[in-house]
């Protein structure tokens, strides 16, 4: 991709903002935890923008710190309805390797994947309740709004275990439905999001 590259001039002789390429990550919304139960992501709500304006959406997830020691983060989708439960397929993948340097590995762990379920999908195991613990990630939404394809999603987080373990864990699935996606919600097992934020972003296309 060339480089642009603009001086005083250049500025000078710009007459209307649309002649200034425009990136292709745009931010739309940043959610602030404060003892919240869920964060969440609804179309037309609050300026949250999650139609066919982008094909790609992406969340960026900064210190999200559990109330509750030892709670799983988890996310799901709305589809239209007034709840989260679209029906999802998925897999979970994890290396682990722990502070004291006692173990270490690499697995798929099938107790957190789904098949065709609605329930809430984990993003993040066990996270740490401690002051100095917490997990951060993305997640990736593909053209949420398509009424033709199933919707694909991938998730990626870091993580510090409540027994002191770093967990790199990696999500990847789909929403089984040709029905809009407009909806994301963010929450733990147990207990509400003590701080953190999530941001949300559109990608435009290349």
């Amino acid at each position: 991709m060339a480089l642009v590259k603009y001086n005083n001039n250049s500025i000078s002789a710009v007459t209307s903002a649309s002649s200034i390429p425009v990136g292709a990550l745009t931010h739309i919304k940043t959610l602030t935890a404060s003892s919240s139960a869920t964060l969440s992501f609804v179309h037309g709500s609050s300026d949250v923008v999650l139609d066919s304006t982008y094909p790609i959406y992406k969340f960026e997830f900064i210190n999200i710190h559990p109330a509750t020691d030892s709670a799983n983060f988890m996310l799901n989708f709305r589809d239209g309805g007034s709840s989260f439960d679209a029906i999802k397929t998925t897999t979970y993948f994890e290396a682990e390797h722990f502070e004291d340097d006692s173990g270490a590995g690499l697995a798929y762990n099938s107790s957190a994947d789904l098949a065709q379920s609605t329930s809430d999908q984990r993003l993040a195991g066990n996270v740490g309740g401690d002051n100095d613990q917490c997990c951060n990630g993305n997640l990736f939404l593909f053209n949420p709004s398509s009424t033709t394809f199933v919707k694909h999603f991938m998730a990626r987080t870091s993580n510090i275990r409540s027994d002191n373990a770093e967990f790199d864990i990696s999500v990847a699935g789909y929403c089984n439905t040709t029905v809009a996606i407009d909806g994301v919600i963010f929450k733990f097992s147990s207990g509400n999001i003590d701080a953190g934020k999530i941001k949300l972003y559109g990608i435009k296309d290349s």
